[in-house]
Order: structure tokens, then C-alpha cells, then sequence
């Protein structure tokens, strides 16, 4: 049985993405800041018929945190097929870029870009033991640089300084370490899953958790013959999903 791990899984758009690959037949490890919470995501998930998943507490701003989450998904297995980066925080609104404090960019970016890099540097190990090792790096379209310099794009006017900069971030490290693991089997995305109505955004996106998790959990199950180093947004681009930096 594959596995996979992903964060911020207790809800949201992670939570959907659990639902989709324990579907296709994945065991899935619900990284979750709060225990309490992942463990009554994995009992919602249960009740649905799902035995396959646990809750693992996993912060990923704390290094100690993610320490003891890789010992104790270690516990369990000596491979990680797949590992989704999808906790993440925006910041609050406004976010003007004149007057949006520094120390705002400082705690989005912890848990944003170093997040990302604490934890795949983490479960690495046992990400290499996979024979096809998957790594989603969530993001947004609405922090793509060309995007967001084109005044006939539909969310040219949406901006948030302090978000958009952390996810830009976390995709170059995207394309870097795809670029690291380009001879290996590892296949590295950052997927956008859309303007997704959650939590994250209040509610204000067009777009369902349900469309939101199929887009991650597609990348999540590439062929080898699936795209690496790429940046995709199926809501932006329909017909390959590849959407410009």
C-alpha cells in the first residue's frame, strides 16, 4: 500500500486531498498542528469508511515538532510515497506592501517557505526509499510574478504583498529542488488548487474543496511520465495546467 503524508490535513482542502487518495487506495498520515483536531478528522474520515488514515501532530513551524512527526511516521513505515506541503497561513488582511509590517512577512514566510523546507528535509530519507517518490508543493496562481504584472489578468487587482511573496518563494524552492532530484524518479509540482471556498479565504473562493483536493491528489499520483519542476494551475490553464512563474 502506498502512503502518504500531508499537512494541514485536518481541513480544508487537505483534508479533501486525504479523502481522494485514501480512494485510490493510499494510507494517509493527517499532519495536523492541532492533535485533537487531526484526530477528529481521521474519526470524520472513518466514518466515511475510511480506515486508512492517522493523525500524526505535525507543526511546521516547530523543528522539534516535525522531528517527532517523522519519528513517529517512521514507527510505521520505512517509506513515504508521497508528501504534500500544504499547510500554510496568508497572513490576515490588508496586506499592502507599504505598509504591511516586516514581522507579518517573517511569520508567513516560517510557515510558507521554511515550513516547506523543514519538512521535506525531514521525511527526505524516507521519501528516497519510494520507488516513485511524488512531492506537491501547494500554491496559488495568484502568486505568479507574470500574472500579477498583467493588467488583463482577472486577478491583477488582488493584491496581497505579504502572501504572494512567500508563496513566489516557495515555488523557486520548488524549482530548485526539482532541479536537485532531476535524475532520480522523485517528481517535484507546486499545484494550484484553485480559488477554492475555505477557511483560508473565508469562504470567498468560486470553486469547491472537491475540485480543490482532485487537482493536488492528481500530482500527488503522476505517472512517471508526469510533468516535474512545473508550476500548474488547472483553473487557470485547463488544458496542461502549466502556468507561468
Amino acid at each position: 500500500m502506498r502512503t502518504a503524508l500531508i499537512t494541514g490535513a485536518n481541513k480544508g482542502i487537505g483534508f479533501e486531498t486525504a479523502k481522494q487518495l485514501l480512494e485510490n487506495g493510499y494510507f494517509v498520515f493527517i499532519g495536523s498542528r492541532n492533535i485533537d483536531n487531526g484526530e477528529s478528522a481521521v474519526q470524520q474520515l472513518k466514518d466515511k469508511g475510511f480506515e486508512n488514515a492517522k493523525a500524526i501532530r505535525l507543526d511546521v513551524a516547530d523543528i522539534s515538532s516535525i522531528e517527532n512527526a517523522r519519528q513517529e511516521v517512521g514507527e510505521q513505515t520505512d517509506v513515504l510515497d508521497v508528501l504534500i506541503n500544504n499547510a500554510g497561513i496568508n497572513g490576515g488582511m490588508p496586506q499592502a506592501a507599504l505598509e504591511a509590517p516586516v514581522e507579518a512577512f517573517q511569520s508567513v514566510i516560517d510557515t510558507n517557505l521554511y515550513g516547506v523546507i523543514r519538512v521535506t528535509q525531514a521525511f527526505m530519507d524516507l521519501l528516497r526509499n519510494s520507488k516513485e517518490p511524488r512531492i506537491v508543493n501547494v500554491s496559488s496562481s495568484g502568486c505568479s510574478l507574470t500574472l500579477h504584472s498583467d493588467p488583463d489578468w482577472i486577478y491583477y487587482s488582488h493584491k496581497a504583498a505579504v502572501y504572494t511573496a512567500s508563496k513566489a518563494a516557495m515555488n523557486m524552492y520548488t524549482i530548485n529542488l526539482a532541479y536537485e532530484l532531476r535524475d532520480t524518479p522523485f517528481k517535484v509540482n507546486a499545484v494550484c488548487p484553485g480559488f477554492v471556498a475555505t477557511d483560508f479565504n473565508n469562504h470567498r473562493g468560486t470553486g469547491t474543496v472537491e475540485e480543490g483536493g482532485q487537482r493536488i491528489a492528481k500530482y500527488a499520483m503522476i505517472t512517471k511520465d508526469g510533468p516535474t519542476g512545473k508550476f500548474i494551475s488547472e483553473e487557470y490553464n485547463p488544458e496542461t495546467g502549466e502556468t507561468p512563474w
